[in-house]
């Protein structure tokens, strides 16, 4: 079965710009290109009334689509969905079995955090899937070799998600950094148990090069992934969602949802369930 990556659109600068990173994953990952829009006229959408969505009738939606793959240099399918863009993501996950769910994240530099009601997080909620969120800054569209995978030492399993996720590290052929961020130098687990987490999982094998270990000190996790991430030598960085992690608190307050408003590098989200 051919892998591919479902991206969503709204024609916007920031959905154009994860558009472009995902065309460039494609390539060595053999993938095509499911290129999904959803016409978002549920009145339960967190933006019905900001402004921020296409309003483009049915007939200029489906043009504009037909352009975009014209112009792409990979296999792609179009879909248009309807309602919340969760449950529109969750119908199409379950019919493509997508490697990633892709997509842009906007400006969001003049709104407040805490007010903040992103695409990204709905879909975490709501039907959780590794999703790769590109911001609208990112410069570069190369394929990324060095990635920072933020751990916090506790086991975890990928689940259903863990043969995708080999299948990612390895036909792309990334050098994995794995990070460890801890409030004090005391409190630090061992680089070793640290490491050992994610052994457990698979997901080092037929790297190219063996797993690579930093460890920082933050007071705040996300300040420590953020600064790291901002480095010369980050291409991406790898967040575990744990199940706790959005249920368990208002999710504008964790350290994934932080992460995900403030990198300036791609960031992606693997839910675990553990």
């Amino acid at each position: 079965m051919t892998p591919s990556l479902l991206i969503l659109t709204d024609f916007f600068r920031a959905a154009d710009q994860a558009l472009a990173y995902a065309t460039n994953l494609a390539g060595p990952l053999g993938a095509r290109l499911v290129l999904l829009h959803v016409r978002r006229d549920s009145l339960l959408d967190p933006e019905m009334f900001t402004g921020e969505l296409s309003n483009l009738s049915k007939e200029a939606t489906a043009l504009a689509l037909s352009r975009v793959a014209d112009d792409l240099a990979v296999p792609v399918v179009v879909e248009i969905g309807h309602g919340r863009v969760a449950f529109a993501v969750a119908d199409a996950v379950s019919r493509h079995h997508p490697l990633l769910v892709v997509l842009g994240r906007p400006d969001y530099s003049g709104t407040p955090d805490q007010l903040v009601q992103t695409t990204a997080l709905d879909i975490l909620r709501t039907a959780p899937y590794p999703m790769l969120i590109v911001p609208h800054t990112v410069a570069s569209n190369a394929v990324p070799r060095r990635v920072l995978l933020a751990v916090d030492g506790e086991d975890f399993t990928l689940g259903l998600h863990a043969g995708a996720i080999r299948q990612l590290v390895r036909m792309l052929g990334v050098e994995l950094t794995v990070l460890h961020v801890a409030p004090d130098s005391a409190a630090a687990v061992s680089e070793e148990e640290v490491l050992n987490s994610v052994r457990r999982t698979g997901v080092e094998i037929d790297l190219p090069a063996p797993l690579r270990f930093r460890r920082t000190v933050a007071a705040r996790p996300a300040d420590g992934i953020l600064q790291l991430a901002q480095a010369r030598d980050t291409d991406l960085v790898v967040l575990l969602a744990r199940p706790r992690s959005f249920w368990g608190k208002l999710f504008h307050n964790s350290v994934t949802a932080e992460v995900l408003l403030h990198s300036t590098v791609p960031v992606l989200v693997i839910p675990t369930i553990a």
